[in-house]
């Protein structure tokens, strides 16, 4: 995916503009250093394959224009997986419409130097002007580690500069060592890149710059000894995603509250004043009622994503990283997988476009196959509201509350069931492929930087109010259409016994008359057996295009019944016809079977197409549809038979 331009003052990239690619490893601060030079706001992050995608910027120095392009992270140019075959063809000119760069930032992490010296061996032998970029030099310091860089330079023969990306130190050096590219020096011979010559080399360089390694902290050796520990290490995991949820609960639900009620006290203004019942109705039910019942889980959202950036930043997803690569390993799946389920978190899109960090195809199909299955943020919403519905949030187990164990057990649900998934697949595609080893940096404990907590959190925010803004006001709006119309006179509402001058008696027959209420009806057979009503169907045919408009559709019907109460209308909804007329709606098993629903079936049309796009097919996007819907009818009929069961 290519950024757009960034020049500081608006103008268009010159095509004669010098191209510079930054090259490095994960987490070695290259995306830093692109948002420094850039201006632009790339997303970092601790994991391989967060940035596998394209990332083009510009940086002007003085008056020149340089073409800034952050290659995807990797360890070595011979390449395993699709990302760094797309490195390798990057530096090789070998990228159908791309252009080969002029000149390398080899982006290098002080901290572990002798490693990476390995790969700037292979960069440098590609002939290209290349500069050595050295970051968290300050760490190496605090650390007491040691560097001499102007000596680094010269056993290298290539320019070197310290830069530490996140506080901006040392990027106005690189801007003015960019302008002079053309005349970088270059080594004498080209280091080598195998066998014991390139280790002699890397000893020689490093002996050369005074080369001290940074110790290991022994706070964070005793650490680690917990967090690593198959037991106590998986005991605290469990720990730490406990009070995740509960935190999510306790802080967010307040000022969700605050929000919903904002919405609905508007909603009852709009009814109050708009004379026009249909325009009332509009803004009222449609955008305030349905929209903004969506927009209330902005507090949620935005600390979901506050709470993973800062266990990323602080360094300890990694760690858990680390633990799960054993589960990932039962499963037939190496630990690269474990970055693309973890991407599933936020969304499933990305998690799937990470599998091209896997080198085993049957790996990358059978990991495609489990990310939807991943709990990802669309679906808080709908948990929010069907967990308020089921548990109330005075109950507490032990010290915990209620709503966020259950939360925490819908995301275990998730992650379990991915699991299962994936090893079914793999069993599936010949379960007898190798292993390759699993290689992730151990990044020390750091408090993680403000900016970058706040640009995530900003992004994630501003990405969900954007998809609200589009496909669910456009969704919405259309679920407005199917639940007003067709049309009803004064006389046929008379006839029907309902006052034309009762809007919420109009509104609550409008809707039981209407479109979608005859769509609803004719999806009966199928999710009768699950406790569904006709407009829990409508709210789970509309999150086909986006899970949240369940929330929207369910908004709808709400404000229409009591526009200054909707969670309470919500609460006391009860069957119109059939068999269980007049029983109330959401009832534990009819929640728990939409929990188990929603935690399964396959209901984003946009997770469907990018499967198409990694896969090259259509079989394998209607496979995925088919089994994950399949399923969770199953699972959601043996949730609800369960329930009653145990309920009596």
């Amino acid at each position: 995916m290519s950024s757009g331009c960034h020049d500081g003052g608006g103008g268009t990239l010159a095509l004669a503009a010098p191209h510079i690619a930054l090259v490095g490893a994960p987490n070695a601060g290259k995306t830093s250093v692109f948002n420094a030079l850039t201006g632009m706001r790339g997303r970092t992050g601790n994991y391989p394959g967060v940035t596998v995608s394209r990332f083009v910027g510009t940086c002007r120095v003085g008056p020149d224009r340089y073409v800034i392009e952050d290659l995807p992270g990797t360890y070595g140019l011979r390449p395993v997986s699709p990302d760094e075959q797309i490195v390798a063809d990057a530096l090789d000119g070998h990228l159908d419409g791309v252009q080969r760069p002029d000149a390398l930032l080899m982006v290098v992490d002080a901290t572990t130097l002798r490693r990476s010296l390995g790969f700037v061996a292979q960069v440098l032998a590609r002939g290209l002007p290349a500069c050595l970029v050295v970051t968290f030099t300050d760490e190496l310091t605090r650390r007491q580690g040691a560097l001499d860089v102007d000596a680094l330079a010269e056993a290298l023969g290539v320019p070197v500069l310290a830069v530490v990306g996140h506080r901006r130190h040392g990027i106005a050096p690189l801007r003015e060592l960019l302008a002079g590219w053309r005349s970088w020096p270059a080594p004498v011979l080209p280091p080598p890149v195998d066998g014991p010559e390139r280790d002699a080399w890397v000893d020689s360089v490093l002996g050369f710059a005074g080369y001290r390694a940074a110790e290991r902290h022994r706070t964070t050796q005793r650490i680690d000894a917990v967090l690593l520990h198959p037991l106590w290490g998986t005991l605290v995991f469990f720990a730490v995603m406990v009070l995740f949820f509960q935190t999510l609960f306790t802080l967010a639900a307040p000022l969700q509250d605050v929000v919903a009620a904002g919405f609905d006290r508007l909603a009852a203004v709009v009814a109050g004043h708009v004379g026009n019942r249909w325009l009332a109705s509009l803004l009222g039910d449609a955008l305030l009622g349905g929209v903004g019942s969506v927009l209330a889980f902005v507090p949620q959202i935005m600390l979901l994503f506050l709470l993973l950036a800062l266990l990323e930043g602080v360094g300890y997803m990694s760690r858990a990283a680390f633990l799960m690569d054993r589960v990932m390993a039962r499963a037939g799946l190496e630990g690269r997988a474990f970055v693309a389920l973890l991407s599933s978190f936020a969304c499933a899109i990305p998690g799937i476009m990470a599998t091209r960090t896997l080198p085993s195809a049957r790996d990358r199909l059978a990991t495609m196959m489990a990310a939807p299955l991943i709990t990802c943020s669309a679906r808080l919403p709908v948990y929010v509201v069907l967990i308020g519905l089921l548990v109330d949030r005075s109950e507490r187990i032990g010290p915990f509350g209620a709503q966020g164990l259950v939360m925490f057990g819908m995301y275990l649900f998730g992650a379990v069931s991915a699991m299962l998934a994936a090893w079914a697949f793999k069993k599936l595609g010949d379960h007898r492929g190798r292993l390759m080893p699993f290689y992730l940096e151990m990044p020390p404990y750091r408090v993680p930087s403000a900016r970058s907590v706040a640009v995530t959190v900003w992004d994630s925010a501003k990405s969900f109010v954007y998809k609200c803004s589009t496909i669910i006001v456009a969704t919405t709006i259309g679920l407005w259409l199917l639940l007003n119309l067709p049309l009803h006179s004064a006389t046929q509402l008379q006839a029907a016994g309902v006052d034309p001058g009762d809007r919420t008696a109009v509104a609550a027959y409008t809707i039981d008359h209407s479109y979608a209420a005859g769509l609803g009806r004719l999806m009966a057979p199928v999710f009768d057996p699950l406790g569904f009503d006709w407009r829990i169907n409508v709210g789970v045919l509309s999150a086909q295009a986006a899970r949240e408009t369940f929330v929207a559709t369910l908004g709808q019907v709400a404000a229409a019944d009591d526009p200054e109460d909707s969670g309470e209308a919500l609460r006391g909804m009860t069957y119109t016809d059939g068999a269980r007329a007049g029983q109330r709606v959401f009832t534990a098993p009819t929640l728990a079977a939409l929990l188990v629903y929603f935690a399964v079936a396959m209901q984003c049309m946009a997770t469907i197409g990018v499967i198409r796009r990694e896969t090259g097919t259509w079989t394998w996007p209607l496979v995925a549809f088919g089994y994950l819907t399949g399923s969770a009818w199953l699972l959601a009929y043996l949730a609800k038979t369960l329930t009653v069961l145990l309920t009596g």
